[in-house]
């Protein structure tokens, strides 16, 4: 697997089961994408940019990919997530050599749960994500956990 010498240009999204959909979180400039997925729930992408780069797009698929598999992940191991949980993901486009590639940062936020507990739901879940399993071996994926 390849590792990124230099980032050159970063992609984040922020994802999030939409609980209230009259708030208007976006500010001037920037838009909120909402999604749908399998079984009907809503993904946002809060306070998009208004032309996105590869990047971005990217990263906003991979997380609305995610989050569902995240919460099928946690289902199969019954637990039960808190409603405040979010997963945001950072791709990275850089520098090897000559060449380019990418590479990804997760950080997923469950208040409440033990860090070993989430731990174990975002490699499985990684397991289930299609966009996970498309780049897995081929880049570097890192995992930041927060559970206060």
């Amino acid at each position: 697997m390849t590792k990124i010498d230099q980032v050159l240009f970063s992609g984040n999204s922020h994802s999030t089961i939409n609980r209230d959909p009259d708030v208007q979180r976006g500010e001037h400039g920037v838009l909120d994408l909402k999604l749908s997925a399998p079984g009907g729930k809503s993904r946002e992408f809060i306070a998009t940019e208004l032309h996105p780069r590869a990047e971005q797009l990217f990263s906003g698929a991979w997380s609305a990919c995610y989050i569902s598999a995240f919460e099928l992940a946690a289902s199969l191991k019954k637990v039960t997530l808190p409603s405040d949980y979010s997963v945001d993901i950072q791709v990275n486009i850089g520098s090897v050599g000559a060449g380019f590639c990418l590479g990804a940062q997760f950080t997923i936020r469950v208040p409440g749960l033990a860090k070993e507990v989430v731990e174990a739901i975002a490699h499985r879940a990684h397991q289930i994500c299609p966009y996970s399993k498309a780049v897995h071996g081929n880049i570097e994926v890192g995992l930041n956990v927060i559970t206060a």
